[in-house]
């Protein structure tokens, strides 16, 4: 049986004042999309600039990806800021090597 992968993220700007949380099957891709739309107001991570990862976790079902990701979306800034230095506690950038 193959092995699926499913990404819940969490980017920042470069000065680390907006998250966006996403989810994606290809966290490098997904990464690299980011980073070219920077500075285009048609989407909320393009207008803001949210390139810079700073939080993954990996799903093996994409319905508990896409449940995950609806969750944080719908917490506050600190709960997510309290999830990102659980794991990053110095909010470094982290790279996309799943």
């Amino acid at each position: 049986m193959r092995s699926h992968n499913y990404f819940v993220y969490i980017t920042t700007n470069p000065s680390k004042t907006v998250l966006y949380v996403g989810m994606t099957n290809d966290l490098v891709y997904r990464l690299e999309q980011h980073k070219a739309n920077r500075g285009k107001p048609e989407t909320f991570a393009g207008r803001y600039y949210c390139y810079k990862l700073l939080y993954y976790e990996r799903y093996t079902y994409v319905q508990h990806a896409i449940d995950r990701e609806k969750e944080l979306k719908e917490w506050g800034r600190e709960k997510k800021m309290a999830l990102i230095k659980s794991e990053n506690p110095y909010l470094r950038f982290l790279k996309a090597d799943p």
